[in-house]
């Protein structure tokens, strides 16, 4: 049988990285083995699929369960009452914080772009960036959902699949650095008040946090000794310098500070620690939606926060949760549908006064 180049290499590493080289050997001179290779890293990964979906499902029904047994306990009557009790003031200083929070997702967008070398005006990136979070956070399958949003909105600015893809990576970099700092300080600097909560020893808490921001220290040296490329889903790609990096963890921490400042402000106050602990905890909440991959985090968020906070009555809490829903997911989400429809009819009115002003010219 003849081996490929490919199949020839792979037996030289075989031959060269196992112990003794004698396995290695083996294999590399008997042209009878077959190397399925790409096989085995399919198969590989459809396993490691497996195992992320159970996880995401059993986190799922845990949730679910949580939420249903507190639900139970809740009158409705009281809820409405605690509703209505929420005052004006909360609402306003819940929906500007929202507003920050977006205007700071309009920021990863705009560094992303910056980074791949793209030129679009700011209108056209807030609108892109504001759309694709509003939908995706509220209808979930965020590289789905997102993904078409921006394409749709960049690509009438000019910009290929490819690099919308790209862009989409580098926004998507800047959540999960803004995350983990927020998550690596709250557990370094609150680690007893989270271990009350995450039910974690005090020194495991200071454990994780230490090395969640080492993590961050260690790449952000990576990145900052030279220009790193990676291969993320056949696309190659250039990571930002320490500098960018930087920008992109204090956008994440000011968007995830505003989201939680958001909640915060509609908490009673009977169950609002200090923000900084809070902060960490809602991390953590939506950590656990993202990887449950309901919609939004929706049920999985809810639960974790009723089990994280003390309340004289889970109606009160229950209250804050919901009306956190509607302004910082659902009317943004109903914005964003609105504005994007907007675009769309503008943009053919455009290209019908474009069509009227060429016909008029031929005449």
């Amino acid at each position: 049988m003849r081996r490929s180049g490919y199949e020839d290499s792979v037996a030289d590493r075989l031959r060269d990285e196992l112990p003794g080289g004698a396995l290695g050997q083996q294999v590399a001179d008997d042209p009878g083995v077959e190397i399925d290779i790409e096989g085995k890293t399919q198969a590989r990964r459809k396993a490691i699929h497996r195992v992320g979906m159970a996880f995401s499902l059993a986190i799922f029904a845990f949730a679910l369960y949580v939420l249903s047994q507190t639900v139970a306990t809740v009158n409705l009557s009281d809820l409405r009452k605690s509703v209505a009790a929420t005052s004006a003031e909360q609402i306003v200083a819940a929906a500007l914080l929202t507003a920050l929070s977006y205007l700071a997702l309009t920021g990863y967008d705009a560094l992303a772009l910056r980074q791949i070398g793209a030129r679009v005006r700011y209108r056209t990136t807030a609108l892109a960036s504001f759309a694709s979070y509003a939908i995706s956070f509220t209808l979930g399958f965020p590289l789905i959902t997102a993904g078409a949003v921006r394409y749709w909105v960049y690509s009438q600015a000019g910009l290929s699949a490819g690099r919308v893809a790209s862009l989409t990576i580098v926004a998507g970099l800047t959540f999960w650095l803004g995350m983990a700092l927020v998550v690596g300080v709250g557990l370094v600097l609150r680690a007893e008040a989270l271990a009350d909560i995450n039910q974690l020893k005090v020194s495991i808490n200071l454990l994780i946090g230490s090395g969640v921001l080492g993590a961050i220290g260690a790449y952000l040296v990576w990145v900052g000794v030279r220009r790193r490329r990676v291969r993320v889903q056949g696309f190659r790609l250039r990571l930002p310098g320490a500098g960018v990096t930087l920008a992109q963890m204090a956008l994440g921490v000011i968007d995830l500070c505003a989201a939680a400042g958001a909640l915060y402000v509609l908490l009673p106050p009977q169950a609002t620690p200090d923000f900084l602990t809070f902060a960490a905890t809602y991390v953590f909440g939506a950590l656990l939606g993202i990887i449950s991959h309901a919609p939004g985090g929706i049920g999985v968020f809810e639960a974790t926060m009723l089990k994280a906070l003390v309340a004289p009555n889970h109606a009160t809490l229950l209250a804050a949760l919901l009306l956190f829903r509607v302004i910082y997911y659902l009317a943004p989400f109903v914005l964003a549908l609105a504005l994007l429809g907007a675009n769309e009819a503008l943009r053919r009115w455009q290209g019908l006064r474009e069509a009227i002003d060429r016909s008029r010219g031929e005449e």
